[in-house]
């Protein structure tokens, strides 16, 4: 299996920063830079949004989570099927959850 690489979760006007997790200095997004203080707040826009489950793998990933289309995460639906909130990122994300989410990708596209 291939290595799950984790990035910086530091978002500016919803560009990703593409340095890994925990460097120093400025966040970068090609040629764009950021600090910490012109970051996007951690809060994901695409939380209270309507959503539907994703179709499952054949074991049943993502489990009735529904992708959001900002962060790109797998997020439960609340009962009326919007997501709930959520962050851009999840600081407890497991490399396995990472990997899972790769699959799905590869199996269903964008």
């Amino acid at each position: 299996m291939s290595e799950v690489v984790s990035y910086c979760r530091s978002r500016n006007d919803g560009r990703r920063c593409t340095r890994p997790l925990g460097h120093a200095g400025l966040h970068r997004h090609r040629a764009i830079m950021w600090s910490d203080a012109g970051a996007d707040p951690a809060r994901c826009s695409g939380s209270g949004e309507p959503g539907e489950p994703a179709a499952p793998l054949a074991d049943g990933f993502p489990d009735g989570r529904a992708l959001c289309p900002v962060c790109l995460r797998f997020i439960p639906l609340d009962d009326a099927g919007r997501l709930i909130g959520h962050d851009t990122a999840d600081e407890g994300e497991t490399d396995a959850e990472a990997r899972r989410r790769g699959e799905w990708f590869n199996a269903h596209g964008w």
